[in-house]
């Protein structure tokens, strides 16, 4: 088989948005935050990899016992999903005033 791959292998690429959709304005619409749900528990085909330090990681898993002891039992990788809906639901809403931004752009001064 000249293309290497054996039969029935299935491709290893993911359809990601095109350009438009990327650099499309976000839709500032009032309920916007309350709109943007995180996945739940189901079948994930895509995936990231994410480098966290050791205090970060620490913090990660001090926010799933605590929402354990508050009787909401997730894993770390829903927490992080809900976290990600929550910024980019407020980045949506509030633009350059999000908390997102603002946090980015404080760390980021002096690099540009």
């Amino acid at each position: 088989m000249a293309s290497g791959r054996s039969r029935g292998s299935r491709s290893r690429r993911v359809s990601l948005p095109g350009v438009a959709e990327l650099l499309r304005p976000p839709a500032r619409t009032p309920g916007a935050q309350s709109e943007r749900q995180a996945s739940g528990r189901e079948s994930h085909p895509q995936k990231i990899t994410v480098y966290l330090s050791g205090p970060e990681l620490i913090d990660l898993e001090r926010a799933r016992l605590a929402l354990r002891s508050y009787g909401i039992s997730v894993d770390r990788g829903r927490v992080v999903r809900e976290a990600i809906a929550v910024l980019i639901a407020d980045l949506d809403a509030a633009g350059e005033n999000s908390l997102l931004a603002q946090r980015l752009r404080e760390t980021t001064e002096g690099f540009g």
